[in-house]
């Protein structure tokens, strides 16, 4: 496995990383198989979350005797400085070890949950103590919102940042040049955008082919995942390939959200971008239940929507907003 450096952090992280979400589908042994796989083939970057059920749990378990042979990297929704130490603590339990190589604020999507994160009392406090204590290494942030994470980069105290990218999402490409100037390490989520491109080489592949690119974590479950994952690594991106992700692209142009955030605020209050994420985690990833988690939890739901359309006046790609949370209310029920 081809290694890149993930930024100012001066670790040198495989090219195809291991995202942890789908593994809550399957039982520990299955997880500690699948992880052992991608570890022996040159996996050496596994990435979870506190949000992610059991995942950290499987993750430390399967772990276990080769801690050294990886990084880790988790991160958390929390905004306090109390909140934070809390799930440091969680996670260093769950992962059984000492340490996190990378403890990532997770989801900041505005300027008001970043003014809570980095207050006096924000959980970018308790990440700092933790530095300092030995038990994070390093710090960064995931987001959805390309224009808040424009921003970001002026921060010094993160070093690496975590963005949607993939054939049909491909907005942040200056973004994710300027963070290579700036040395901060860029980690790929959705590379797959979110269970709907079929083709994980292919995919995989072109993402691989932008070297602004330090990882892309795409989730796995199987070994036969992890085989196909990870084949990307060794392929030669050509025109030829560039051509079928052209026409991948023509074919989602007008029907897939790229969560940039522009259709907001919604007059009922509806988190528009965020009902097609969990949509995503329900219909293709069969993430059942923990997406219908966090839909419940929603303050607004698509059914609230009263079909006044405004949000489709302020989309950029044009997509039938109304039309596309009918389809979420069809998945969830309300």
């Amino acid at each position: 496995m081809k290694k890149r450096r993930l930024g100012k952090t001066n670790i040198m992280v495989s090219e195809v990383g291991f995202g942890g979400i789908p593994i809550q589908r399957i039982t520990q042994n299955e997880a500690k198989d699948v992880i052992r796989f991608a570890v022996d083939n040159g996996v050496n970057f596994i990435d979870t979350a506190r949000g992610y059920g059991i995942s950290e749990e499987y993750i430390g378990n399967a772990l276990c005797g080769i801690r050294k042979e990886v990084y880790i990297a988790t991160k958390s929704m929390a905004r306090t400085k109390d909140a934070m130490k809390e799930d440091i603590e969680r996670s260093l339990k769950n992962l059984k070890t000492d340490y996190i190589d990378l403890y990532q604020l997770h989801n900041v999507k505005d300027e008001e949950t970043f003014k809570q994160v980095m207050s006096e009392d924000g959980a970018l406090e308790a990440l700092l103590d933790a530095k300092r204590e030995g038990k994070v290494l390093h710090i960064g942030i995931t987001s959805h919102s390309l224009d808040f994470l424009k921003k970001i980069l002026e921060y010094d105290v993160f070093e690496t940042i975590m963005y949607p990218y993939n054939i049909v999402e491909d907005q942040a490409e200056e973004l994710f040049k300027e963070a290579n100037k700036r040395d901060i390490g860029i980690i790929v989520m959705k590379p797959l955008a979110g269970g709907a491109l079929e083709d994980s080489e292919l995919a995989i592949s072109y993402i691989l082919n932008n070297k602004n690119i330090s990882t892309v974590i795409p989730g796995m479950e199987s070994i036969e995942q992890v085989k196909q994952n990870i084949s990307a690594s060794y392929i030669e991106f050509n025109d030829e390939m560039m051509k079928k992700c052209i026409e991948i692209k023509k074919k989602y142009t007008n029907s897939f959200c790229r969560r940039c955030g522009y259709c907001m605020p919604c007059p009922q209050g509806i988190d528009i971008p965020f009902c097609f994420i969990l949509k995503g985690y329900y219909d293709r990833y069969d993430l059942k239940e923990w997406a219908t988690e966090r839909y419940n939890g929603m303050k607004s739901h698509a059914s609230d929507c009263l079909g006044c359309g405004i949000c489709e006046t302020r989309c950029p790609y044009n997509l039938k907003i109304r039309e596309m949370l009918k389809e979420v209310v069809e998945s969830f029920g309300f």
